[in-house]
């Protein structure tokens, strides 16, 4: 049967209206009556048509209460709503308009092509209207009028008056973009102004044009009605007076009743307020508090303040549902109930005829710059007071207490700001931008939000991901627009979906969707708390919620529903919002499953097999085991990742700890860990909160401890980094930056080193050049690189010697030379010797630089003859190192000396430096001399010129020929110690570097004395361990001369160096042994004894008979008795006639023995010395005779008793008899001092004798005169035997000091030769070291 399109497309104007745009566009598509699509087509036509005609005939009749004001205006409202489209319906409370408008429209026959959508700004006030509609209806709930709030919904396919929450209309805008499943839209409780209601009347305002068949009304309290008119193009207002009797309204204003009290007494005057309306008669109460701290203050102070029939209820949005419907359930007594703003509108609270209002409420505000979303007490508006005061006066006459004036309430704001004013608009713009309604700067809204919301909610999506830079939706805005929630916490959802714990993650999104399950009664708090402690993690309170989701699920699987209820309240937790948030997560589910979120199917699935049980259910919806030891590696794991995929949500709210309570969070916000929070006593350093709210203070609520790489990772395209110190890393051979990642202001990683040429190329490669290449800061094997190094360094060495950068030229030119040839991209070793191995095979000098390119000028007058690179020292070669860098500790000359050859070096060979630098120390050196001889060597230069040429080089001591040279010049005296060497730069001293075998260093220091007191030990024994030592020239067991002749010196070859060794024997007691020393003093000292040695060997009989023929032994015996025993005697005389036989009293017996080289010259020595060993055994002898007398004579004057004021006299000269007479006194005294021993001791006793005869003054001052030389001996003496020293100006200077003694304190004995303080610091000059 041919089938007229004309007809057709009359009956899609007749079919359901959601239907309507698919029929036509298909009806389009369609050529002509031959179409095989046509059938299907007409068939779904007439379905459609069939559907819209039994809704029709189904819908069901229709009643009102004759009572209702709105009732009484039917007519009128049905006339508006035939003639417009959009009407304002302004409706005091009790007019009826909530439940009776719907009918209205059903029985003007909408409601049949598309639903009537009624929407409620609650979820309680869209189930009780609905059940009040369908009850009035005669309908069961869920047929003819249904309802869908958040997860839940009660409705069918015959369903006409469908009741919902404003948040369900605008998420359904997703899927059904122009409203196609509505014929009429009643938008109730417009006034309140939220954010979901303002963007529905936008919304609604663009559709409207598209949609003329769509009818809405919109119904107001009495509250700016004309603002909605004006939005919808002059929109008539229909208005219908309420249902209440007359209210007095009395301004009570809270007084300070102390000056010294910074704020009233709320609870004071509420109570007094409370039995002012006692007195007024029966009626129940209503108090409007802040918050649930002043429910409960206030409920105390009443509680204790009235009688206790009086039944006190609070009332606020997270009390528990059993406990808010007894505010709804009249038990007869009388009531006082304690509400917040949640009872100004949508909510009647039967039988109240007073009403108590401070004035005040929490009223939540979103500030832009700190992104936190406060809850500030503030002054309510005259509307909001208008509203509380409606509450009363529907049941009698009522009464309304304001606790402020009269004028306090005319000059508050008129209306309180809309929420879209004061809240975050992430969630709108992400719906704007996947609906495309434009910008949203551009969209209708009533009142539009500031520019600084707009760019807030563009804020929140970019950090969270949603957009890009462009303000574009990216993959992940799509995701989280199709989910019906939070962007934050689908966010989470994304991210847990991609770290495999969506498990998890669903459980703690929809935990986060709904009130705290926990629940808290003021009189149970402390009984609660405990209950609630077997929940509480250490870590975080995300895990305490997983925690309560498995001990609830874990009861599901063995306890009734009754036993099951009991469980919940005995650990104070509510049934309801647990079933509640089993239901959210069951959705959530569904929509992950929708999604395709990894892991998402086999929980849908699981879901849909096993939703008949609860049992069942429940156990599908415990994902895993709670999270007990986030310890182990598993449990660390996925905590990581459960808490990762929350920060993606909440990377705004971090902060690290930066005092002992607060933190800092993003943009330098400051708050506080929540009293209750799992985390208050351990306060971890970083830390994510699902909430910043402020009340007493900001205060982070939900809290979990983080790491700050997570944010880094999750924050990459929010992240900012910032770059310093770019460098050259010779290790890993690249170009490295310190870098600083911060959040929000938030240092996430404060230092680290990074890879810096993909970051800067340009700059990278600069610094490689210049680093690496230029600077030689580089390794590599590669030719051209040795070969232009070595050019360098030499040319640095040239400068170095001439103390002048005026050779090599600078590094731009080498930088250039590199720049041309390198190609651009090339900023790291890897790069630069992949592009190398290429470039060479074809040009394989391509980077190699040529002496004249490197060189300003040839420096021709820098020569080896001024300027050697080693010395010979003692005939021991020392290379010389060059260094120009004035103020480093190496500019100047270094001599690299090897530790066996330290004691060989002579110092004074290192005052001439070299022959470049010598004129100019030397001028120097006549600049630093004091005033009065400066003056006569001017000019300095050329004196120095004429004394460089004069003084032969390097031949003795610079100061001493300096100082000779200038004496003679001028006629005047110049001594060395004029000069001063400390005011010389450092580059006039000569550096000493000291090296161990292998040429490590071991210590550098200007001062070779102090070098030498160090190592002069472990040179020595360095120099001792050298090859040559363990063959001709070590011998030990030695009675006669039988090892040949003995050099005065020896070459001694060393890890290729060349040392001089001077052979001599040394005494060893029974015997002598044949070394190799590393000095002629210290081998000169050596001989001395070792020939005494052997001269007593040979004269082993004739030493013998002296020991035995000693002249009065017996006394001397004696007497030598508290000193050593007679054995010590006989032998220390024996040694010291032998040495008086063999060197007399000579002060270079030293050097006498030296001399003594072959056999045949020590037998000579013997046989002369023999013939004078007798008479010298007398000599020694009597000397000892004469020297114990005198000892023994002062030791018995100092066993006396002496006053106290002597003592430090008396000590004094105990000290001086123990070191003028030690126990080896005869062999430790040099032969040509012993004979002067007697005389020093007599100076002892005539210093005691004079000290008790009242010279106590003249004592002490000739003691502190000596002190000093004394305690320069000691510690120089110390100095040298730790190093191995002999010094013989060091001995000279030690009896010269007993010298002086006899001259202070014993004038009359004379000295043997001048003495005085002066001349002894002369003589310390010449001490070595």
């Amino acid at each position: 049967m041919p089938v007229d399109l004309n007809e057709l497309r009359s009956r899609v104007e007749r079919a359901m209206l959601r239907d309507r745009h698919g029929l036509r566009r298909r009806l389009r598509a369609i050529r002509d009556e031959h179409d095989v699509r046509l059938e299907r087509l007409v068939e779904e036509i007439e379905l459609s048509v069939a559907r819209r005609e039994r809704r029709a005939a189904g819908v069901p009749r229709v009643t009102y209460p004759p009572d209702l004001p709105v009732v009484q205006k039917r007519d009128e409202i049905a006339a508006a709503i035939r003639e417009h489209q959009v009407i304002v319906l302004c409706g005091e409370t009790g007019s009826g308009k909530t439940t009776q408008l719907p009918k209205i429209c059903l029985e003007l026959g909408r409601g049949v092509a598309g639903m009537i959508g009624h929407t409620q700004p609650r979820r309680i006030a869209a189930r009780t209207v609905a059940a009040r509609i369908a009850e009035e209806l005669q309908t069961p709930l869920g047929q003819a009028v249904g309802y869908k709030v958040r997860f839940s919904d009660k409705l069918s396919d015959d369903t006409y008056i469908k009741l919902m929450t404003d948040g369900i209309l605008l998420a359904e805008t997703q899927g059904d973009r122009f409203l196609e499943a509505y014929d009429t839209i009643i938008i109730d409780e417009a006034h309140e102004r939220s954010l979901n209601i303002d963007f529905l009347l936008g919304y609604l305002k663009q559709l409207l044009p598209r949609r003329p068949d769509l009818k809405v009304i919109i119904t107001s309290a009495t509250i700016d009605p004309e603002r909605f008119s004006r939005h919808f193009d002059n929109a008539p207002i229909v208005m219908v007076s309420g249902r209440t009797y007359p209210v007095e309204t009395r301004y009570r204003p809270i007084e300070l009743e102390d000056p010294d009290e910074d704020e009233p007494d709320l609870q004071q005057a509420i109570l007094s307020a409370v039995d002012e309306l006692w007195r007024e008669g029966p009626g129940d109460m209503l108090i409007f508090l802040s918050g649930e701290r002043e429910i409960r203050e206030t409920a105390e102070s009443l509680r204790r303040h009235h009688p206790p029939e009086t039944e006190i209820l609070p009332l606020y949005a997270r009390l528990s549902f059993a406990e808010q419907q007894k505010v709804f359930k009249p038990t007869g007594r009388r009531r006082i109930v304690l509400a917040t703003n949640v009872a100004e509108t949508s909510l009647t609270v039967p039988g109240i005829r007073y009403v108590i209002d401070p004035g005040f409420a929490r009223i939540s505000r979103y500030a832009p710059r700190t992104r936190v979303q406060r809850l500030p007490i503030e002054p309510i508006s005259r509307a909001s007071a208008d509203q509380r005061k409606g509450r009363c006066g529907r049941v009698s006459e009522g009464i309304c207490i304001r606790l402020y004036s009269e004028e306090d309430y005319n000059s508050r704001p008129q209306f309180t700001d809309p929420e879209i004013l004061r809240t975050n608009l992430a969630a709108v713009i992400l719906q704007m931008k996947a609906l495309r309604l434009g910008r949203v700067e551009e969209f209708p809204f009533i009142d539009p939000p500031d520019g600084r919301q707009i760019r807030d909610g563009y804020l929140t999506l970019h950090e969270i991901g949603a957009i890009d830079d462009r303000n574009e939706l990216t993959d992940i805005g799509w995701a989280l627009a199709k989910l019906p929630i939070d962007p934050r916490i689908g966010r989470m959802i994304l991210q847990g979906a991609e770290e495999n714990v969506l498990d998890d993650v669903l459980i703690l999104a929809a935990a986060l969707s709904i009130q705290d399950p926990r629940e808290r009664p003021m009189d149970k708090a402390d009984a609660a708390d405990q209950a609630h402690a077997r929940f509480r993690d250490e870590n975080s309170d995300f895990v305490a919620f997983l925690n309560l989701w498995n001990a609830y699920n874990e009861q599901t699987r063995h306890l009734s529903s009754n036993k099951l209820r009991k469980w919940c309240q005995e650990n104070f937790v509510s049934s309801v919002r647990m079933r509640e948030w089993h239901d959210i997560h069951s959705q959530l589910r569904e929509i992950a499953a929708e999604l395709e979120l990894p892991g998402s199917r086999r929980q849908a699935a699981g879901s849909g097999q096993q939703g008949k049980s609860r049992q069942s259910a429940a156990s599908s919806r415990q994902p895993k085991s709670a999270i007990r030891n986030p310890q182990s590696a598993m449990e660390a794991q996925r905590y990581d990742a459960i808490h990762r995929s929350l920060l993606a949500g909440l990377l705004s709210n971090i902060g690290t700890k930066t005092d002992q309570f607060e933190y800092t969070g993003a943009r330098h916000t400051k708050f506080h860990i929540f009293p209750g929070s799992g985390l208050f006593k351990s306060r971890p350093q970083w830390v994510m909160a699902a909430e910043l709210v402020e009340t007493t203070k900001l205060y982070a609520r939900i809290v979990a401890r983080i790491r700050p790489e997570w944010a880094e990772r999750l924050g990459e395209h929010l992240v900012k980094r910032s770059y310093s110190d770019p460098h050259w890393n010779r290790q890993t051979a690249h170009v490295t930056a310190y870098e600083k990642v911060t959040l929000f202001g938030l240092t996430l990683v404060p230092r680290r080193s990074v890879h810096y040429g993909p970051i800067d190329p340009k700059q990278s490669r600069e610094i490689f050049i210049r680093s690496a290449l230029v600077e030689g800061d580089y390794d590599t094997t590669a030719p051209y690189f040795r070969h232009n190094q070595k050019l360098v360094d030499e040319i640095n060495t040239l400068e170095a010697k001439r103390r002048n950068r005026d050779v090599l030229v600078d590094e731009q030119v080498r930088f250039d030379f590199y720049d041309a040839r390198i190609p651009a991209g090339v900023h790291n070793g890897p790069a630069f010797e992949k592009w190398r191995r290429a470039a060479e095979p074809s040009n394989p000098r391509l980077l190699f630089m040529n002496r004249a390119e490197l060189m300003r000028h040839a420096a021709d007058d820098t020569t080896a003859e001024l300027y050697p690179d080693v010395i010979s020292v003692n005939g021991v070669t020392v290379p010389l190192l060059y260094h120009f860098e004035p103020g480093h500790p190496a500019d100047g000359i270094t001599a690299r000396i090897p530790l066996a050859a330290l004691n060989q070096v002579d110092a004074e060979r290192f005052e001439w430096l070299v022959p470049g630098l010598l004129r100019e120390k030397i001028t120097a050196l006549i600049k630093s001399l004091p005033k009065t001889l400066r003056v006569n060597f001017v000019p300095a230069p050329d004196w120095a010129a004429a004394a460089e040429k004069a003084m032969p080089y390097a031949k003795g001591s610079l100061y001493e020929a300096l100082a000779t040279f200038l004496s003679k010049g001028h006629g005047i005296t110049v001594r060395p110690r004029d000069f001063d060497p400390g005011s010389l730069l450092d580059h006039l001293h000569m550096n000493f570097q000291i090296v161990d075998d292998a040429g490590k260093e071991l210590a550098v220091s200007r001062d070779l004395a102090a070098l030498r007191r160090q190592f002069g030990i472990a040179a020595r024994q360095t120099f001792e361990s050298s090859p040559p030592m363990e063959g001709q020239f070590n011998k030990d067991g030695l009675t006669r001369w039988d090892f040949g002749d003995l050099p005065e010196s020896v070459e001694v070859k060393r890890n290729g160096m060349t040392l001089r060794g001077y052979p001599a024997i040394e005494d060893r007691g029974d015997s002598v042994s044949l070394r190799l020393f590393d000095t002629p003093q210290s081998a000169a000292v050596a001989m001395r004894g070792g020939l005494r040695r052997l001269f007593i060997l040979q004269t082993r009989q004739e030493i013998a008979y002296i020991q035995r023929m000693i002249r009065g032994f017996d006394q001397l015996s004696l007497q030598f008795a508290t000193i050593g025993t007679s054995d010590e005697l006989k032998r220390q005389i024996a040694i010291a006639a032998a040495d008086q036989a063999l060197y007399g009293d000579k002060p270079s017996a030293e050097s006498f023995a030296w001399q003594v080289r072959t056999r045949e010259q020590f037998a000579q020595v013997a046989e002369d010395a023999w013939k004078r060993l007798n008479p010298a055994a007398d000599q020694v002898t009597q000397v000892a005779r004469d020297m114990l007398a005198a000892y023994h004579n002062v030791a018995l004057q100092l066993q006396k008793t002496f006053p106290p004021l002597l003592q430090p006299s008396i000590e004094d000269i105990r000290r001086t008899l123990s070191r003028l007479v030690p126990r080896d006194f005869l062999i430790a005294t040099p032969a040509q001092w012993l004979v002067h021993l007697p005389r020093f001791l007599k100076a002892v006793e005539i210093r005691l004798r004079k000290l008790l005869n009242a010279g106590l003054k003249r004592d002490q001052q000739a003691m502190a005169a000596i002190a000093p030389y004394l305690q320069r001996y000691r510690e120089r003496l110390a100095a040298h035997r730790k190093q191995g020293i002999v010094d013989p100006a060091l001995e000279h200077f030690r009896w010269m000091i007993e010298e002086l003694h006899v001259s202070l304190f014993a004038q009359e004995l004379k000295t043997s030769q001048p003495v005085s303080p002066k001349r002894l610091d002369e003589l310390w000059m010449k001490v070595e070291g």
